[in-house]
């Protein structure tokens, strides 16, 4: 399972373990009950690893959304039991959106959100190829 994480939403893709073909699985609002929904996720979907996207600046360096991404997935690492990894997540909100903009749907920001933590897997899937996801 791989997470696009923002202030507002967090978009969810997951993977077939064999296949290793990543798809968008869905968005959910970031608030109070976030760390609950995605441990329902992780149980559902039987998720073997956590793939969170880590944003940074133009010149790869922590920015406050780094940390604030850090301490969040800080916090859910106390409520789940996976390995998590991070992924670079350098321009996958820009080419999902362009890639939703060309299909010549109408697509809400979830969307957006959704399809950039499937690029973020697929990118972690491609790197790592000895990892069982």
């Amino acid at each position: 399972m791989a997470l696009d994480i923002g202030g507002k939403r967090i978009g969810v893709a997951l993977a077939n373990a064999v296949a290793r073909i990543a798809h968008p699985e869905t968005t959910i609002e970031n608030n109070s009950q976030t760390v609950t929904t995605l441990q329902s996720l992780i149980t559902q979907h039987d998720s073997a690893v956590l793939v969170c996207g880590l944003p940074r600046g133009l010149d790869g360096q922590h920015t406050a959304q780094t940390s604030t991404i850090e301490e969040f997935v800080a916090q859910l690492q106390q409520s789940i039991t996976l390995p998590v990894y991070w992924q670079d997540e350098a321009a996958t909100s820009i080419k999902a959106k362009a890639e939703l903009k060309n299909r010549g749907i109408d697509f809400k920001k979830g969307d957006v959100d959704a399809l950039a933590a499937t690029y973020i897997l697929e990118d972690f899937l491609a790197e790592h190829p000895e990892v069982r996801a």
